[in-house]
């Protein structure tokens, strides 16, 4: 299986980040085919719905890592959503590759993908990942793909709380068995 595992971590050695690495650890084991974008460490111009990408065959108005992104992501069989929550949602970074999407938003919805979605955070309350699992719930129906796993590492406020809990351990296994 080809999996992209998107990352919107701004931490390199951070929770979200290790998250990211536990699934890939135990995707590659499981002998899957990973490709990594880290949407912090990219340059992704936000989209400004310019419509370029629809109304002419030129593609997006914007030349920039979108354009290594694409090709993976048009063929992956799985995507990965990965983010630490930022004010009730996932961060920005992920969000503005997301929002990039609209671009191909014909070849994605004619796909059929599965998706997980892992989300970090200090709080211990679901509340503050509700707008992210809302949002990821809603995109992945409207694209029709499915979605098998979402695992939210609560109470993860930094690396030390957790390498303390089970949660890099479970998505190692979601990497495993996806």
């Amino acid at each position: 299986m080809k999996i992209v595992v998107l990352s919107g971590s701004p931490h390199k050695k951070g929770t979200s980040s290790a998250l990211a690495d536990a699934f890939i650890q135990g995707a590659q084991e499981a002998g899957h085919e990973i490709f990594r974008f880290d949407a912090a460490f990219q340059d992704v111009h936000p989209c400004i719905a310019c419509e370029r990408c629809h109304k002419t065959d030129k593609g997006c108005a914007f030349q920039d890592d979108m354009t290594t992104l694409n090709p993976h992501l048009l063929a992956a069989d799985a995507v990965v959503f990965v983010s630490p929550i930022y004010y009730y949602d996932w961060n920005a970074q992920l969000k503005t590759v997301i929002d990039r999407f609209y671009a191909n938003s014909a070849a994605l919805r004619s796909s059929s993908k599965k998706a997980v979605l892992m989300l970090t955070m200090g709080d211990e309350t679901m509340e503050s990942a509700d707008g992210a699992i809302l949002t990821y719930k809603g995109m992945t129906r409207f694209l029709g793909w499915e979605n098998v796993g979402i695992l939210p590492a609560r109470g993860c406020s930094d690396l030390e709380d957790l390498e303390a809990s089970d949660y890099p351990r479970q998505a190692y296994e979601m990497g495993k068995t996806i």
